[in-house]
């Protein structure tokens, strides 16, 4: 009885898994890094945006739109910016918005993937 107790206890423990997390922490490239670097991001709602950084620009693809940023010094975190839509965040945390509404387009962005 005994050893069957043990056989059970090593056969339900042998069962678990580790829930690994959805995302890692990847770094940004620095801003004026020449060398292009991409990597995807899993937000709110399952949507991944794609972006590849490269001398103070970010392209930036979700759902099959790309939007051409520049990057905007700011005094924390990450800011690029084109005409019509930023995408900004700090550490591993990331948002695409609207530049005049601030709507969101996908928040709560984390990077999931390095793509280059």
């Amino acid at each position: 009885m005994k050893r069957l107790s043990i056989l059970a206890i090593l056969l339900l423990a042998g069962c678990t898994r580790e829930q690994q997390p959805l995302t890692t922490f990847i770094p940004r490239p620095a801003p004026d890094d020449p060398t292009p670097a991409g990597i995807a991001y899993l937000c709110d709602g399952r949507k991944e945006v794609s972006v590849v950084y490269a001398k103070n620009r970010a392209s930036v693809t979700l759902d099959g739109r790309t939007w051409r940023m520049e990057y905007q010094p700011t005094d924390g975190g990450f800011r690029y910016v084109d005409t019509a839509n930023e995408w900004a965040g700090r550490d591993d945390l990331a948002s695409l918005r609207e530049s005049g509404t601030a709507r969101p387009i996908a928040f709560n962005c984390r990077p999931l993937r390095r793509t280059t």
